[in-house]
Order: C-alpha cells, then structure tokens, then sequence
C-alpha cells in the first residue's frame, strides 16, 4: 500500500514536471513571436509612416494602415495566449503551493511527535534500561537497530523539512514573478488595443470618404492588375524560353521543366535544402501584400492575384540576390520597372520594381549579393519589391521559403 502511493505520488509528480517544462517552452515561443511583432510594427512605422511629406493619395493610406492594423491584431491575439497561459501556470503553482504547505504542516506535527517521544527516552539511563530489559541478545541488538533508525530517521525528517520549506519559498518567488509578468502583458496590451481602435476609427474615415469614388477605385485596382498579369505571362514566357534554350544545348526537348546537369542538380538541391532559412531580398523590409488570390485589402470585391509577395523598405534600399545563381533575364516592359530573373538550377527567384540595375544577363551571383536598388515612387513616397519564387514554371509562395517572412 505504501508503495503504491510512493508510485502514484512520483507518477503525478512526473507529469507535473512535464507540463511545466512544455507550458516553459511555449511561453518562450509566444514571446519570441510577441518581439518579432512588435518590431515589424516599428519597422511598419519608419517605413510606411516616417516619410510625411510624401503626398499619399486616400486609398494608399488606408492600405498602410491596414498593413499595421493586421500586425497590431496579431500581437494582440499573441500575447493573450501569452497571459492565459500565464494564468494556467499561475494557478497550478498557487495549488502546488498549497500541497506542499500541507505536506509541510504534516511533516512538522510528525517531526514534533518524534522529538516529543525522544525526549521522554532520552536520558542514558533509560536507554540502558531499555537495552538491558532485552529478553535475549537477539532482542537487544535489534533495538539498538531500532534506535539507530529512529536517529536516522529524526535527521531525515529534519532534512526533508528543509528541503520542502527552501521549495516553498522557490514556488512563492516564481508566483510573483508569474504575476507581474500578466499584469505588464495586460498593461501593455490595453495600449496596443487602445492604438488599434484608434487606427480602426482612421481607416474608417478613410474608407467612408472612398464610398462615393468606389467604382473609380475598383478599375483602377482592375487596370494595375491587368498590368501585373502582363508582366507575370511576359516573365512565365521568358522562363519557358529559357528552359526550351537549356533543354536544346544538352540535346533534350520541352519547355516545362529544366533538364538539369550534375552541377545544376546541385545547385537545385542546395536551393532546395534551405527552404526555410533564405536570406530575405532586402536588408530591411516589411510584408505589405501576401502570396496568392485574395480580395482587396480595402476595395473587398475587388480580387487581386500575386504571384508573390511584396516588401516595403526605404528609399535607395539595395536588392540583393537571396541564393547563388545566374542571372537568366533582365525585363524592361513598357509601363513597368525593370525586374530580374535569377535561375538557382530548377528554381528561379524574381526580383520586380527596381530603380538601378547592377546585373545583367549571364552574371553569376552569390547569396547576399546586390543586384540593384527598389525603385521609390516620387507621388507617394513608396518604395516596394515585388518577390517571387519558382519551380521550373510554378510559382511558389516566397513565405515558405524566406527565413522569417
């Protein structure tokens, strides 16, 4: 019986430990994602939001704040996963402490019944007395076994007391730490909610006064992405030329997929292998549009597509080349900026909207390397990358393959 409860007692001790340490590392994780946000807010902010003089028309700025609105909601839903945790941890340690005071409460009457036992016996005399009115020798030498263990067993008594208050007093230490720690997220997160109301109530003042201009807006959105779906069958048209090219110098047919070389294999497979962990484009920059089919962040019945993503940064910010590789093409299409076309074996990486050029076709390139500069629009002051990926002739989305996108 007494075993079985050493058992249980250790078993529930166990999962205890493994909860803790499992609550531990989520916590870490949370706040790992908690800093990343708020420094994509800051990033945001010096990056869409610094430059005042530039004139934003109304549709531009109600974009830029739907870009902070969504970081600043993310943070938000973070760190409440952060403080309900928090409050799971800090309730299971107020429990444990109450055990353990039970326990120590016991362990101290018990203790006190010892020594009130060891008192009563613990002149010389009466040990002698009670060693000498042994019926036999073997009666004598067991209890004094008995009173060694009754010694032995006073001092374990002692030790454990110590132990369970120095554990008490850890448990109590970390309760206060737990709790400041929920009361500054609390703290903080009124601050992002108050910000984000604020932001909410622009946008919508934003939004109304673009009520009457809707339709306007809606073709212009429809005329852009016209020209984005232009540019994106002009470099789909490229790629499959230069596979068509490829293929024929190694004597094979068929513009679909790259017929590769030892060495292009390689390459492929490196590419391949760092999916995850690429470099990002950009030194500095903040995701304003993501990868797919999607609605209009602003104008909702509006659809957009994108092949890519696109990356905000600050004026005269250099591109730079995410993997090694040979330039493939450089396109120059009318009404657009330039954009260039990496090749990385089977993998091609497409780098649109940019100012200055400091490649062109054939150059190798190394991971990190500048290839030009992001063209900065003078009417609003932008300055946006447009970043893409693909495999043979399918596109890929560039935040499964950027390290932290």
């Amino acid at each position: 019986m007494h075993r079985g409860l050493i058992f249980i007692l250790f078993f529930w001790t166990g999962i205890g430990a493994v909860v803790a340490q499992d609550s531990s590392k989520r916590q870490q994780e949370l706040e790992t994602q908690r800093v990343r946000l708020k420094n994509e807010i800051k990033q945001i902010n010096a990056l869409l939001f610094s430059n005042t003089k530039a004139r934003k028309n109304v549709l531009s700025e109600a974009e830029d704040i739907q870009v902070r609105l969504n970081v600043r909601s993310e943070l938000i839903k973070v760190t409440n996963k952060q403080t309900n945790l928090l409050t799971r941890k800090i309730n299971l340690n107020e429990r444990n402490i109450k055990e353990q005071s039970k326990e120590l409460e016991t362990l101290k009457r018990d203790y006190a019944k010892m020594i009130k036992k060891s008192y009563a016996s613990k002149s010389k005399q009466n040990r002698l007395m009670f060693l000498f009115s042994s019926e036999n020798f073997l009666q004598a030498y067991k209890r004094i076994q008995y009173l060694k263990q009754y010694a032995r067993s006073r001092r374990k008594q002692g030790v454990r007391i110590g132990e369970k208050t120095l554990l008490l007093q850890q448990l109590n230490k970390t309760l206060i730490v737990e709790k400041d720690k929920k009361e500054s997220l609390i703290k903080e997160n009124r601050l992002v909610q108050v910000d984000l109301k604020k932001e909410q109530k622009e946008q919508k003042r934003l939004i109304k006064s673009l009520k009457q201009k809707r339709q306007s807006l809606a073709v212009k959105i429809v005329k852009k992405e016209k020209q984005t779906r232009a540019i994106d069958k002009e470099i789909n048209r490229l790629i499959r030329e230069a596979i068509a090219e490829s293929n024929k110098a190694l004597g094979k047919k068929g513009n679909k997929i790259f017929e590769l070389t030892p060495e292009a294999k390689l390459l492929a497979s490196n590419f391949a292998a760092n999916k995850g962990r690429l470099p990002w484009p950009l030194e500095k920059g903040v995701l304003i549009q993501d990868y797919g089919r999607q609605p209009h962040p602003i104008v909702k019945t509006t659809t957009i597509q994108s092949n890519g993503v696109t990356l905000a940064t600050a004026p005269s910010s250099e591109v730079r080349a995410v993997f090694e590789g040979e330039v493939m093409s450089v396109v120059i299409f009318k009404g657009s900026n330039p954009s260039v076309l990496i090749r990385h074996g089977n993998y091609i990486t497409v780098y649109k909207n940019l100012g200055k050029l400091y490649v062109k076709k054939g150059d190798k390139v190394k991971a990190k390397e500048p290839i030009g500069q992001v063209f900065t629009n003078q009417q609003n002051g932008k300055t946006e990358l447009q970043f893409s990926i693909f495999n043979n002739i399918k596109p890929l989305n560039p935040k499964g393959w950027v390290y932290q996108m």
